[in-house]
C-alpha cells in the first residue's frame, strides 16, 4: 500500500493498484480454497473490501453461485465496487451485499455462515493485537482463509541506486510505526492461526512493474520516498535527489520495480482445542 494513504484509501489509487495485485495473487491457493470448499455453497466475507477488488478477481476463479459479503469502513469506497458485480467461473453474476463498520468492531457473529474470509492489502496496516483479534474472529467461524497482498518490505529496483537500501529501511521503519505490524504482519498472522488449529499455506505474490506500468511506479514510488522522509527527515535532501533520478529513468522507460508481498491460505486442520 501506499503509506499516505492508511487513514484513507482514495479510489483512484486504489484503482490503479489493482491490475498489478491481480497479477501479483497466488492462483495457487484458489486451487486451495475450492478443494477446501467441497459442495457446500459459496459465502465469502471480504474484510476491507474497498471497492471489491478481491471479489472481481476472485469470484471468476471459483465455480457455482457466490454469496458475497463486503465490508469496510468507507461507504464510498463500499458503493464505488457492487455495481455491476462480477461473475463466477460459469459467467453468472455473483450476489452482492455490503456493510459498513470499523473491522476492531467485527465479532464472529458478524461472519456466520461464511465459508470462505478473505481480504486483501489488510494485514500490514494493523497491529499485533489487531491481527490476533482478527485471527481469533475468523477461526471462530471455522472458515477458510486468503488472505492476500501483504508487504513483506523486500524491495527491488533495477538499475541499482546507492539510496535503496536506506529508503527501504525508513519505509519499513515507517510500517512499523506506533506498534503497527507493517512487514511482520504475514508472519504474525501465521504464527497466531497455527496456535487455533490452522494450517497456513503461504506464497509470495510480488508486484512487477516495468514500463508499462510507469503511472503506477510513479505513484508507489511518491509514497515509499514520502513514507521514508517522514521517519528519516534527515534523508530529505537526499531524497529529492533520488526522485529526480528515478523521475527520469521512468520518463525514458529504464526503470524496474519489484515490491513483495505473501498471500496466506488457512484452513482447519481437524484437531480440537488443545489437541496436539
Amino acid at each position: 500500500m501506499t503509506p499516505t494513504m492508511a487513514a484513507g484509501l482514495s479510489i483512484g489509487w486504489l484503482a490503479l493498484r489493482e491490475p498489478a495485485d491481480d497479477a501479483a495473487r497466488s492462483s495457487d491457493l484458489v486451487a486451495l480454497v475450492s478443494g477446501a470448499q467441497g459442495r457446500r455453497p459459496w459465502v465469502l466475507h471480504d474484510l476491507g473490501a474497498g471497492t471489491g477488488s478481491m471479489a472481481r478477481w476472485l469470484a471468476p476463479r471459483l465455480p457455482g453461485p457466490q454469496r458475497w459479503v463486503l465490508h469496510d469502513r468507507d461507504p464510498a469506497l463500499l458503493d464505488a465496487g457492487v455495481d455491476p458485480p462480477p461473475s463466477d467461473a460459469a459467467g453468472q453474476p455473483v450476489s452482492m451485499t455490503t456493510i459498513r463498520g470499523e473491522l476492531d468492531d467485527l465479532t464472529a457473529a458478524d461472519l456466520a455462515g461464511a465459508t470462505v474470509v478473505t481480504a486483501s492489502a489488510v494485514l500490514d496496516m494493523l497491529t499485533a493485537a489487531q491481527v490476533e483479534r482478527l485471527c481469533a474472529v475468523c477461526t471462530a467461524t471455522g472458515a477458510v482463509l486468503l488472505i492476500t497482498t501483504t508487504v513483506t518490505g523486500e524491495v527491488g529496483l533495477s538499475p541499482a541506486d546507492p539510496l535503496d537500501g536506506p529508503l527501504r529501511r525508513a519505509f519499513n521503519a515507517h510500517q512499523r510505526r506506533a506498534g503497527l505490524l507493517g512487514p511482520d504482519a504475514a508472519a504474525r498472522a501465521s504464527t497466531t492461526l497455527t496456535s487455533r488449529h490452522y494450517r497456513v499455506t503461504t506464497r509470495h505474490a510480488p508486484w512487477h512493474l516495468g514500463p508499462a506500468d510507469s503511472a503506477l511506479t510513479r505513484a508507489w514510488l511518491d509514497g515509499w520516498v514520502s513514507a521514508a522522509v517522514a521517519q528519516r527527515p534527515m534523508l530529505r535532501q537526499a531524497a529529492a535527489g533520488y526522485l529526480r533520478r528515478r523521475g527520469a529513468l521512468l520518463d525514458h522507460g529504464e526503470l524496474w520495480v519489484t515490491v513483495d508481498h505473501l498471500d496466506l491460505f488457512a484452513e482447519p486442520d481437524g484437531r480440537w482445542p488443545g489437541e496436539r
